[in-house]
């Protein structure tokens, strides 16, 4: 078993902010069934532009729902750049932290919300940004999402990119692609 905060039991057993919006200014998906991580982010704007309404829908662990629960309350009150501003890190210390194991929980809730600024503020409506270069196809984890895991939380092996993504952890093909790139920004 994990050991988690009262905090994080908290948001995981009393989620706030479930559900859906009708006509949200924003809205994404990220993650997939199959690898049984997905969640839905959805936020509606008040006409001083700052987020009034966040709300989520996931399928996934304990650390999923306290995740994305923890997110649409510190979302509440921002502009789409302070929202923009909020790190993975900041979601687990919202928490009372998360086990290295399930980081990529707090990954994937700034992941949905960030595709559902993007859609908000190109008029899109896609769930993931497909232009980017996937590096890992087991979790349709993209080159550019590691680098900016590895840089945010100073990440140097690639077990530790796999408990902040998944990448890695499927057929393991990424593994040394993934390395490459620690190596690189671990160089700077």
């Amino acid at each position: 078993m994990w050991n988690y905060s009262d905090k994080m039991m908290d948001h995981f057993r009393n989620p706030r902010n479930v559900g859906t919006i009708e006509n949200p200014d924003g809205s994404a998906t990220v993650g997939s069934l199959a690898c049984g991580d997905a969640l839905k982010f959805q936020f509606k704007l008040g006409e001083d532009g700052r987020i009034i309404e966040a709300k989520f829908q996931t399928f996934g662990c304990a650390s999923a729902i306290a995740s994305s629960s923890a997110l649409t309350e510190m979302v509440l009150g921002k502009t789409l750049e302070e929202a923009k501003k909020i790190t993975n890190q900041e979601i687990a210390d919202y928490l009372g932290g998360l086990p290295p194991q399930k980081m990529h929980c707090s990954v994937m809730g700034r992941e949905a919300m960030e595709a559902a600024i993007k859609n908000y503020e190109t008029g899109e409506n896609s769930d993931k940004n497909l232009e980017e270069s996937v590096l890992c196809s087991c979790y349709n984890v993209s080159e550019n999402e590691i680098r900016r895991v590895v840089t945010e939380n100073q990440l140097t092996t690639v077990e530790e990119v796999m408990n902040f993504t998944k990448a890695g952890g499927g057929c393991g093909r990424c593994k040394d692609n993934i390395q490459k790139i620690i190596d690189e920004i671990i160089k700077r």
